[in-house]
């Protein structure tokens, strides 16, 4: 008689099949639908210039930067917001409509489970910014094209010198669409992945939703003030003659809670300076990091579950 094969431990087929399923169920959210019509009809209302787009001392590439501001805020609250949310839904969403125990009959190794849910959260976000970073580069692309002309013509006029109008044109440019911004936005995709990484791992313990978003939040606030709160720690403890123990102690908190200094190249980028590649390469090191350790330890959490 053969032997019943065994149910591989991580199988990519499962897994997106999962992550598809996730997907198409949170989709079907109304938080995701709002959040998304809210922020887009931010970007469409700033094709037209109106009075709120920027303020009586906003002139040359101050417009634009007064422009993308904000804009570029509302795409980075999207994302952690429907990484919070959607993180602490999908599971609890599972056990009520019976869907998890199911998946899990078949069976379903919980490491497929637990990643599929996670690729399916990333891959709505990833949507999401996608359709906003489209509409944010074909409104900044409008009003850099007329802002531009408009600054030519009127420097032309009062007659100054070439090397004044091409630095202001390459001030312009500069606050225009950029692979710079692109890169902010990739940023705080990362971000967010980050954050809903951090929201699987409450959820696997926790067996409330309200709980598991109120821990992200604040997960999510410890992390952008873990790198001032570390230093001062540091500084105090050096100061006082700590010993090293703990200040090896603060540099742990930095593996168990997520440092977003790193992440603020975002304002950089979104203020017209360049987006260095080997920076890059560091945010991506910096959330696989991160994401691989919440994911594990959600996996070992959520082994020794029962359902």
């Amino acid at each position: 008689m053969s032997k019943p094969s065994k149910t591989a431990l991580l199988s990519p087929a499962r897994t997106l099949i999962i992550a598809g399923s996730t997907f198409t169920q949170l989709m079907r959210m109304k938080i995701f639908y709002f959040l998304l019509i809210f922020v887009l009809g931010a970007l469409v209302l700033n094709f037209f210039d109106l009075p709120h787009t920027a303020g009586p001392e906003s002139t040359g590439s101050d417009k634009l930067f007064s422009l993308k501001d904000p804009l570029v805020g509302a795409m980075h609250y999207f994302a952690i917001i429907i990484a919070v949310v959607a993180t602490a839904l999908v599971i609890p969403k599972d056990q009520e409509d019976r869907t998890l125990y199911t998946i899990l009959a078949k069976p379903v190794p919980r490491l497929d489970y637990l990643l599929g849910k996670l690729l399916g959260i990333l891959a709505l976000i990833l949507a999401g910014l996608l359709a906003m970073d489209l509409l944010l580069h074909l409104v900044l692309h409008n009003h850099t094209q007329e802002l531009l002309a408009q600054r030519i013509a009127d420097a032309t006029k009062m007659g100054w010198p070439q090397d004044a109008i091409d630095s202001e044109r390459a001030d312009i440019l500069r606050q225009g669409p950029s692979w710079a911004l692109q890169g902010a936005i990739l940023t705080i995709f990362l971000k967010a992945g980050i954050i809903a990484a951090a929201a699987l791992l409450i959820s696997t313990f926790s067996s409330s939703t309200i709980f598991t978003i109120i821990c992200t939040t604040l997960v999510y606030f410890i992390g952008q003030f873990m790198a001032d709160g570390r230093d001062y720690y540091e500084a105090a403890m050096q100061s006082k003659g700590g010993s090293e123990l703990t200040s090896y102690a603060a540099r742990l908190l930095s593996v168990i809670f997520p440092d977003f200094r790193p992440f603020e190249i975002v304002n950089a980028a979104v203020a017209g300076k360049p987006f260095p590649l080997d920076v890059l390469f560091k945010l991506l090191g910096l959330t696989s990091l991160y994401m691989g350790i919440y994911t594990v330890l959600s996996w070992f959490v959520f082994s020794d579950k029962e359902i």
